[in-house]
């Protein structure tokens, strides 16, 4: 059954050349980077306070430096490298038949990879910014400062990651909704498509070749054209 699921994968990638990718924390677990939501993700960790409550707008600004050593702990992976995924999405690319990457995911790994067109719904760990004068300062600067990183002109640094309570960056969404609209085949893979704005992205797609790839039950399993219950490591391994 995976095997004729996967054949039908391929059919249709090579049969366009305006394909989309839509994923999320999954893409990145086979780098070493734990997902939020799995048995074994953030979430089901035990801190003082619950991840969400960390990884949100109000915590940050009352409770900068538990917020940064939270941070260090569980959001940075300056030593994970690009997966198999991300390879092949850089390949599809590179040929001209992916148009896109829309992730959620903040670590930066698609790049990396090699990939050009990435739009990242909940920003990157790869910038930060003073608060106060807007000074860039890159991840290595975050890492290697202890406490509450700040700047020169005495201003906190802080992620340009989407925090909880924060909104999305509307160009981004804007772009995001253009490249789905206009997607022939539309791939969708390693999210629980439980997190919104971002999940809601899908319903923009009007193709019919809509492809879901992870290996737990989504709120979309029913709408999707071709759904693969399988890692995409072993999905994309294939191509």
């Amino acid at each position: 059954m995976l095997q004729e699921k996967l054949e039908i994968l391929i059919k249709w990638i090579n049969e366009s050349n305006n394909i989309v990718f839509f994923g999320g924390a999954g893409v990145s677990t086979e780098s070493g980077i734990p997902d939020f939501r799995s048995t074994e993700g953030i979430y089901h960790m035990k801190y003082a306070y619950p991840p969400e409550t960390i990884l949100s707008h109000r915590f940050f600004i009352n409770h900068t430096k538990e917020f940064y050593e939270f941070y260090r702990d569980k959001m940075i992976s300056p030593e994970a490298y690009p997966n198999i995924t991300h390879v092949k999405l850089k390949e599809l690319e590179s040929k001209g038949t992916l148009q896109g990457v829309i992730t959620q995911n903040i670590d930066g790994l698609h790049q990396k990879a090699g990939s050009k067109k990435v739009l990242e719904l909940h920003g990157t760990i790869k910038r930060n910014y003073c608060m106060k004068c807007k000074k860039f300062f890159m991840e290595s600067y975050i890492v290697e400062h202890k406490g509450i990183p700040l700047c020169s002109c005495g201003g906190i640094i802080k992620p340009d990651v989407v925090l909880y309570e924060e909104s999305l960056n509307e160009e981004v969404m804007s772009e995001a909704v253009k490249l789905i609209r206009r997607a022939e085949v539309l791939i969708i893979g390693g999210t629980s498509l439980s997190v919104y704005p971002a999940a809601g992205l899908i319903r923009y797609y009007e193709g019919d070749k809509l492809i879901l790839i992870n290996k737990e039950v989504t709120p979309y399993d029913e709408k999707t054209n071709l759904l693969i219950n399988a890692g995409l490591g072993e999905v994309f391994a294939s191509l």
